[in-house]
């Protein structure tokens, strides 16, 4: 796991970037962002009242001395960032409106983010993954060719790294999410030094079981494949003939991938779920995540049973992100 953080600091030394956090006041994440300050990788952003966040942070024992807060109620640009909002919001939002809707921590987060005040967001500590992800698709929006954003989880286990796709936004995607998903899976794979070699998986291997399910996996890789040839991607498969040569040989002799693959994306949110946490609690493996992918800028949800170093690690890859 080590490793994993190690290559993203190599890159981030030299290019701090600004990550905000909305729940300012959270214990784990003031505990965090002092840390986060001190190593210099992340200039962490808080969202709330200076005096209270510093004397909850005195009482915690750290610092916030090289830690930026910001308040929505006296932010300075706070009339800008209303302007910005409602055009970016195209007639959804008035005025008034927006000036309510933008004293909500992760709103004001997320526009600070958009308005290029800072590079990236981490939030969820405190708030559902709606809470996080809901201002994101409506201010910063998915990539060209991206409808839908997902997530993925990084699986390490000493020197192995893996991609699961998606675990934790979709819960039904169709050929064309799937699609999007493997290739945003792709990228994200080349942040964390893997060489994408991207498995659709699905409980057929090339046609071996006929149904809608296995079809939608099937017309989901050629979907990708003509969205970016480029790409080392294949499947349907089972999950044994994506990963085991041997397996491959025999139910996919002509395949891309021959048993060799690291980026795994799941037909649905029920079997990438399912998947990852039998990987993480039978394997041993640690999960990494969720990252979110497939956003204009990079905004990441903590789970709420986090602790400091989640919220550490999370802030380190969000800022990686960043550097895209």
């Amino acid at each position: 796991m080590s490793n994993l953080f190690d290559t993203l600091k190599d890159r981030l030394s030299g290019n701090t970037k600004r990550i905000v956090f909305p729940e300012g006041s959270d214990e784990r994440i003031l505990k965090a962002t002092s840390e986060l300050a001190k190593d210099g990788y992340v200039q962490p952003v808080l969202v709330g009242k200076r005096d209270e966040l510093e004397q909850k942070a005195a009482d915690l024992g750290v610092s916030l001395d090289q830690v930026d807060v910001l308040n929505p109620h006296d932010y300075d640009e706070f009339d800008a960032m209303v302007e910005s909002f409602v055009e970016r919001r195209k007639g959804k939002a008035t005025e008034e409106k927006a000036r309510e809707i933008l004293l909500d921590e992760n709103y004001f987060g997320t526009m600070l983010v958009y308005m290029n005040k800072a590079d990236g967001l981490v939030s969820g500590a405190a708030h559902s993954t709606a809470d996080t992800v809901r201002p994101a698709l409506q201010i910063i929006k998915t990539k060209p060719g991206i409808k839908k954003t997902s997530g993925v989880f990084i699986m390490v286990r000493e020197e192995e790294k893996y991609v699961f796709a998606d675990c934790a936004i979709n819960i039904s995607p169709d050929a064309q999410d799937l699609a999007e998903i493997a290739l945003a899976s792709a990228e994200t794979a080349k942040l964390f030094n893997i060489d994408p070699r991207v498995a659709m998986l699905s409980f057929s291997t090339k046609g071996s079981a006929a149904s809608e399910e296995t079809e939608k996996v099937a017309n989901a890789v050629q979907i990708a494949k003509e969205m970016n040839p480029d790409i080392t991607l294949d499947g349907e498969f089972q999950f044994d003939a994506a990963f085991v040569p041997s397996v491959a040989e025999k139910k996919a002799p002509n395949a891309d991938i021959q048993g060799n693959a690291n980026t795994f994306v799941f037909p649905g949110l029920e079997a990438g779920n399912i998947g990852y946490k039998i990987a993480q609690r039978l394997g041993n493996f640690d999960a990494v995540g969720p990252i979110l992918q497939g956003l204009n800028r990079p905004v990441n949800d903590l789970s709420r049973g986090c602790n400091e170093d989640d919220v550490y690690k999370l802030a380190i890859i969000t800022a990686a992100q960043a550097l895209d």
